[in-house]
């Protein structure tokens, strides 16, 4: 057994049995604490179970040592309390300075808004007119085992988060609905996402790269499909890429708005719509519109799909409080959501044959 656990640890890369030391100061600090305290305590056993096993040996009954006889011994009180109190003083100092140093969100060049919501994270940068979701990009099929799995298997998404080098980046991280958890190992960086409270992280990244994370807090049945994806980039390419995002959503802001004034036909509706279900309302509600009995309500026959269209439409803009249904108004375009909602509601021999235009679905969300 010892054999194998050695050729093990001998196979394993560092960060697989310790801590990575991260692309960034504060995280290199952490990792150095950690060692730090690591030494003092692989010191303070090799003395305690070294006297031990010195008693036991050499001071047993077997050999003739007679015990020694008295009650208490100031000196040795003293000892093991003093000892003890300097060790945690030296151990305070450092983790206290890293500590303060890790809370310390003042001064940032870059603010981004973390939202967490089940399961997909929302970034939004205060400083500029950009924000979107960020989604599990893994192939289902490799998810189900019919596709090899990727290098990345339940670690990529379809639009990571951007931040510069060389530049503080503050997180202002909060949830929509369940508790959840931005972790980024490299960074040193974990922090809850609660609902209706906002707690504060930040990074200064060293070098440009690739740094991957997840939720670290189980937050629902999808929890393992939450993933966490950062791309550092040289504060030059950075700000090309923000204003290249500035530009691309001004222009979907602008074909939204000349949306308003169009009718899409029944088969542009289910073709489109059958696509945004399947990718963001299947996962509940099942490819088959079935659901889940006792979990998820079906919506093949539902009174939703079949019933008044506005409520239809609020039910998927707004969500419904207090359970699973969460709100995809800001998650989806206009059309978007204007052709899932007629697909609900033609698909599986529902047959209404209505068809939900995207000023439909404006009027709801503006309320106008």
């Amino acid at each position: 057994m010892l054999a194998t656990l050695l050729s093990v640890g001998a196979m394993a890369q560092p960060s697989q049995l310790n801590l990575r030391k991260g692309v960034t100061d504060i995280s290199s600090q952490v990792y150095d604490l950690h060692m730090t305290i690591f030494y003092i305590c692989v010191v303070i056993g090799i003395v305690v179970f070294g006297a031990m096993f010195i008693a036991l040996i050499f001071h047993r009954k077997s050999r003739g040592v007679k015990p020694a006889n008295f009650h208490e011994s100031v000196k040795v009180e003293v000892a093991w309390t003093v000892v003890p109190f300097l060790i945690l003083i030296a151990i305070a100092v450092p983790a206290a300075n890293t500590l303060i140093a890790m809370e310390d969100t003042s001064k940032a060049d870059v603010t981004v808004l973390v939202t967490g919501s089940q399961w997909k994270w929302h970034y939004k940068y205060m400083e500029n007119d950009v924000e979107y979701y960020s989604v599990l990009a893994t192939q289902p099929e490799q998810i189900r085992n019919k596709f090899n799995k990727g290098e990345n298997y339940l670690l990529e998404v379809d639009k990571p988060l951007v931040i510069p080098t060389d530049k503080k980046v503050r997180f202002l991280v909060t949830s929509d609905d369940v508790i959840h958890s931005w972790w980024v190992p490299d960074f040193a960086v974990k922090k809850d996402a609660n609902p209706g409270f906002i707690n504060e992280a930040w990074t200064r990244v060293n070098q440009p790269g690739i740094y991957r994370g997840q939720c670290a807090e189980l937050c629902g049945k999808d929890h393992g499909f939450m993933p966490v994806v950062v791309v550092a980039k040289a504060p030059a390419e950075y700000d090309a890429w923000i204003a290249e995002q500035e530009a691309i959503q001004r222009k979907a802001k602008e074909e939204e708005q000349k949306l308003l004034a169009m009718n899409m036909d029944m088969t542009e509706l289910m073709d489109l719509g059958g696509k945004v279900y399947q990718s963001s309302c299947a996962a509940c509600h099942m490819p088959n519109g079935e659901g889940l009995p006792g979990v998820f309500p079906g919506l093949k026959g539902s009174p939703i799909a079949l019933g008044d269209m506005t409520k239809h439409i609020d039910v998927v803009v707004h969500g419904v409080s207090g359970t699973a249904m969460q709100s995809f108004g800001k998650q989806l375009s206009l059309k978007e959501l204007a052709a899932v909602i007629t697909f609900e509601r033609n698909a599986w021999g529902n047959n209404t044959g209505d068809t939900v235009q995207a000023k439909d679905v404006n009027a709801v969300l503006t309320g106008k």
